[in-house]
């Protein structure tokens, strides 16, 4: 009976679920594009209602964290640590909490993008997705990586994936840079308010590929053990 339960949660592999819960606090992340068009466009109807379905995919990952957190066995045998794994599932998990953070916040204040620097943020908010998605992309790989015991060829192309992934967040660090120059360029003509949550806009998006940034490195770390 347990052994079926067992089956029923994790199916084939007690990667899936983990695979899952990346997937679903990616979707969060890709929800930040139409959110912000709606934001340029002052669509707060629409804004609201994609704010709404990023709080809705926030609440399943966090449920699907917690599935993980009871249901991975201690007695189950891995080649790694059960503990990285739930740290693992932790990290992906902020994902889906800056991108809510992120609506949230934007949405309560009405928050309005300078015209002129609109075009580059929301090149800054693509470039955070963007690595997500390649986050997403070294995850799914997880499964192999299982099945060779974290050896051989399959770690060569986890490793290239990680240094992908590595090279997208250090990029969007660099169109950070940019957006916060634009914004230093226009803040005496704002509303002082609005000039500092902006910034904290600008920050908790650069917070969001960096947290994507992190999941590869603590799969890296599973590689390395």
């Amino acid at each position: 009976m347990a052994g079926n339960t067992l089956s029923k949660m994790f199916g084939k592999s007690p990667i899936t679920p983990i695979q899952q819960h990346m997937e679903t606090s990616h979707q969060c992340a890709t929800q930040l594009e139409p959110f912000f068009k709606a934001v340029l466009k002052d669509d707060w109807s629409e804004a609201k209602t994609i704010q709404k379905q990023i709080s809705k995919l926030e609440r399943d990952a966090d449920k699907m964290k917690k599935k993980v957190r009871i249901n991975l066995p201690k007695s189950l045998f891995l080649p790694v640590p059960r503990s990285d794994l739930l740290d693992l599932v932790t990290m992906q998990d902020k994902i889906a909490n800056g991108a809510k953070d992120i609506a949230g916040l934007m949405l309560g204040r009405n928050m309005q993008i300078p015209e002129n620097m609109s075009e580059l943020m929301l090149d800054y908010v693509n470039g955070a997705i963007a690595t997500s998605a390649q986050a997403l992309k070294a995850i799914h790989e997880l499964d192999e990586l299982l099945e060779t015991g974290f050896r051989g060829r399959e770690v060569e192309i986890v490793e290239k994936l990680i240094e992908e992934l590595d090279r997208l967040e250090n990029s969007n660090d660099k169109v950070q840079v940019k957006v916060r120059t634009k914004l230093f360029a226009l803040e005496k003509k704002m509303p002082p308010v609005d000039v500092i949550f902006l910034y904290r806009i600008i920050d908790w998006v650069g917070e969001l590929a960096d947290r994507a940034q992190k999941v590869g490195s603590r799969l890296q770390l599973l590689i390395a053990r």
